[in-house]
């Protein structure tokens, strides 16, 4: 027994083997302290690694073009008020991917089914959109499409083609052409980024002041208040043959109306300050977006959203660009003048925009519209 003694003592208290000092043995508390420092540190390391996953798999959800490559940074207009913005908001009908399941019709290629060019003053407390017809006959301005061929300049062609022939740069060049307005971005978001936003917010509520009827396959809504989800806010958006007139310009009425209900519900919920739900919106918006090469990372995404936070859905105006029925085919519509370059003369310079800039010689819309309505184009 007490060789044994002696034996453990050596152990405990002679040097060691190494010429080393014994380590005196660990308190609980010394151990506790320890396990829970390792434990924070695996959590800082897996929070950091679970957020750059996050950021790279936003990131890698957006496409981008380089405008200023694309247009030519010579054949661009100069910008007039320096901190006012102007952003080019498109939606494309591609029949694509999961778009196909979205929208059935029988249409090839892609093109731009809503055009918005939305203009943000110094200041940024309020905007305004600005819908460009996709019926307007324009002028489109020499191009190169997507894959770097050259498009020639034509006459009279759709507003809306200019994005099946060459593309989103193409799109803004027109724009610029038309309005002589520095489009500082754009975004163009397809029919399952559109459906993925709305339902990121648990639906959108719209208010009807006369019954949506459904036709040809649209959405079909009692006169009233509605919420309604990713699926039927597409074919709420799109709609044309069931409501109002009929006609394109019509639409454009439901449009707006929904851009500012949906802005309102990002407003309500605070979305941009809450994480978790900013991470889901940003993860269905971003999953079909494309847009200009600056705006092309969560990082300047969510700076640009941060800075528009103090524009209040409730005074955002909506205008329809002037337009009048073209002589020659009635189904289409031409820009009006002078109220067009009045009010493209008002959004450069960040002026309020007249009342006479706002008055479209062809109107659309609901049945108490003045101009007679041209029978609906056949592509919708």
């Amino acid at each position: 027994m007490t060789s044994d003694s002696t034996a453990t003592t050596t152990l405990q208290e002679g040097p060691s083997t190494s010429g080393r000092a014994p380590r005196p043995p660990r308190s609980r508390g010394s151990r506790i302290r320890r396990v829970l420092a390792w434990s924070a540190a695996v959590l800082v390391l897996g929070a950091a690694g679970t957020g750059w996953w996050v950021y790279s798999h936003l990131n890698g959800n957006i496409d981008s073009v380089d405008l200023n490559q694309a247009i030519g940074a010579d054949n661009r207009p100069p910008k007039v008020v320096k901190n006012a913005q102007n952003v080019l908001v498109l939606g494309s009908d591609s029949r694509a991917g999961a778009n196909g399941d979205l929208d059935h019709g029988d249409v090839s290629g892609a093109r731009s089914d809503t055009a918005m060019l939305v203009h943000i003053p110094e200041g940024r407390a309020r905007a305004t959109a600005v819908s460009i017809p996709r019926d307007t006959l324009i002028s489109r301005p020499e191009c190169k499409d997507k894959d770097g061929k050259a498009v020639s300049a034509a006459n009279r062609v759709m507003f809306n083609s200019v994005y099946t022939l060459a593309g989103p740069a193409c799109v803004v060049k027109t724009v610029e052409q038309m309005s002589g307005i520095r489009v500082d971005h754009f975004v163009e978001v397809d029919f399952a980024g559109f459906k993925g936003l709305v339902d990121a917010l648990g639906g959108v509520t719209v208010t009807l002041d006369q019954p949506m009827t459904g036709t040809k396959g649209g959405l079909k809504l009692d006169a009233g208040t509605h919420r309604l989800d990713g699926t039927a806010s597409l074919k709420f958006v799109r709609t044309r043959y069931g409501y109002g007139d009929g006609s394109d310009l019509g639409r454009i009425g439901l449009q707006q109306q929904f851009m500012l209900a949906m802005l309102s519900e990002i407003k309500k919920q605070d979305a941009l300050g809450n994480p978790a739900r900013l991470y889901k919106l940003a993860d269905a918006g971003t999953k079909s977006l494309t847009t200009d090469s600056d705006l092309a990372s969560l990082t300047a995404l969510s700076d640009f959203a941060q800075s528009m936070k103090g524009v209040d859905p409730a005074t955002m105006e909506t205008i329809m660009l002037p337009v009048a029925y073209d002589k020659v085919d009635r189904n289409r519509v031409v820009v009006a003048e002078p109220q067009a370059s009045q009010l493209w003369d008002a959004l450069r310079t960040d002026q309020k925009v007249p009342a006479a800039a706002k008055d479209s010689p062809a109107k659309g819309g609901g049945p108490a519209a003045k101009s007679p309505a041209p029978k609906p184009s056949p592509s919708s």
